[in-house]
């Protein structure tokens, strides 16, 4: 499985659309095999989504991501986990770990219309679990699974 998390310092870049620097990890049976940063120094949103999407990324962790490119990122079949923040060593751990869903890595003020999502240690443990993309196309090549997100995927609390 390849994970890229957006960086800034040594910390998860809070906001994906403006991050120029993208760790992109290889993992291998629950542990890291290697990595490898990048840049991401277009701006226009359709190119740096082409480019996330040509390094192989199964796996996005990042913070605040906008509408338009969680949508397209998405539609490309990368699944996504936002709203996380943190230094990217325990954040990392953490997935690898699944602990993620540990409140120390949620942003601050990560909600929205009054609702609040709470990621699920099983969605992580399905996710960790399930094959890359290459293992998972059917006949002609074609993904079978579409991108999906975990903060979306899970159960919601109205906040009182």
């Amino acid at each position: 499985m390849r994970i890229a998390v957006p960086i800034w310092e040594d910390r998860i870049s809070p906001v994906l659309d403006t991050a120029s620097r993208l760790l992109i990890i290889e993992v291998e049976t629950q542990h890291e095999a290697s990595r490898f940063e990048t840049t991401l120094d277009d701006q226009d949103l359709y190119r740096r989504c082409f480019r996330i999407q040509n390094l192989g990324v199964d796996l996005l962790i990042c913070g605040a991501i906008s509408r338009p490119y969680f949508r397209r990122l998405m539609a490309t079949g990368i699944d996504i986990i936002s709203g996380i923040s943190g230094h990217l060593e325990d954040v990392l751990k953490a997935y690898l770990q699944g602990t993620l869903s540990h409140s120390k890595f949620s942003m601050p003020g990560c909600r929205g219309n009054g609702v609040r999502t709470c990621i699920k240690q099983a969605n992580l443990e399905s996710l960790n679990n399930r094959g890359t993309k290459r293992e998972r196309k059917g006949r002609g090549g074609q993904i079978k699974s579409r991108g999906r997100s975990l903060n979306h995927s899970i159960e919601e609390e109205v906040e009182k």
